[in-house]
């Protein structure tokens, strides 16, 4: 573990911009796999390289050691919970641009703060109720509901996300201490692996080209740089100090949007989004300061 200094703290913060630039390709690439391919297929496709890439920079940091887990249930359940979360995704690039995908689905944090209130009765401050308060409005702004910018189905996936990424951060977060992050990490990739496997002999479509293998390579190793990029910087920084930088996903992703689909965000759009960073960093900010 490194010691959490001023270089530590910047090469953690280093992390999570490439953890975000990874995530940004790993969805651009879901979007243009999802259009091409079955959906349980695609996703087939990405766990495959996402196992091999995982395992092969386990064994290589920790050898055989990194399979040894004593919470199967727990690591079953997180599994389950994001392939439900991974379907969700895809639909939902079906439907939306990349940067408005992104932007509702950063609302997680917030919607956790929902689940740790209503469900798991702990206290909730006003001013944390006033930023999730703000991140809804956000979010809403984006949608703009009746104004038709998005039809109600296409908005229908992007809420499942949520809820469905929001009950697998529990289960993660439940799970903090008592597993290594890799090998948590290794046995996530290993079921949805074979979940999808399951289902391969009903959606295999033979189909080849470059544009398949690019697509694939983005989202596997997307994928998998983007979360060990993730467990390296918690090493390196607290939750607290790169929080913050998650939401530059938005910024990538508004990018990969220009550059693959020369999509660029209307101005309510961007307002919304800029809302919903104001409201995530605010609340990371606060948790600082609460912990103090």
């Amino acid at each position: 573990m490194h010691t959490h200094n001023t270089s530590s703290a910047l090469t953690g913060i280093g992390l999570t911009l490439l953890a975000c630039l990874a995530f940004a390709v790993l969805d651009a690439g879901s979007k243009y796999m999802g259009a091409l391919l079955p959906l349980l297929m695609a996703l087939w496709l990405r766990y495959a390289l996402q196992t091999i890439a995982t395992i092969g920079y386990g064994l290589a940091t920790a050898g055989n050691s990194i399979f040894q887990t004593q919470h199967w249930r727990f690591q079953c359940i997180r599994a389950v919970l994001f392939c439900m979360s991974n379907a969700f995704a895809m639909l939902s690039l079906r439907h939306l641009p990349l940067a408005e995908f992104t932007a509702i689905a950063a609302m997680t944090p917030l919607a956790m703060t929902l689940v740790a209130a209503l469900w798991l009765h702990q206290p909730v401050s006003p001013l944390r109720w006033v930023l999730v308060t703000l991140g809804f409005a956000g979010t809403l702004i984006i949608v703009r509901p009746g104004s038709g910018a998005f039809s109600a189905q296409a908005l229908l996936w992007p809420l499942l996300q949520m809820l469905a990424n929001t009950a697998y951060q529990i289960v993660s977060s439940e799970m903090a201490g008592k597993e290594r992050p890799l090998t948590t990490q290794i046995y996530t990739s290993l079921v949805a692996l074979a979940l999808t496997t399951a289902c391969l002999p009903w959606v295999w479509t033979p189909v080849m080209s470059s544009g398949l293998l690019l697509g694939t390579l983005a989202m596997g190793l997307g994928s998998a740089v983007g979360h060990l990029c993730v467990l390296k910087a918690y090493e390196y920084a607290r939750p607290a100090t790169i929080t913050p930088f998650f939401y530059s996903q938005i910024l990538f992703a508004a990018a990969a949007g220009w550059l693959m689909y020369r999509h660029v965000p209307d101005q309510w759009a961007v307002v919304g989004m800029l809302v919903i960073i104001a409201s995530g960093a605010l609340s990371a900010w606060l948790s600082v300061r609460e912990s103090r």
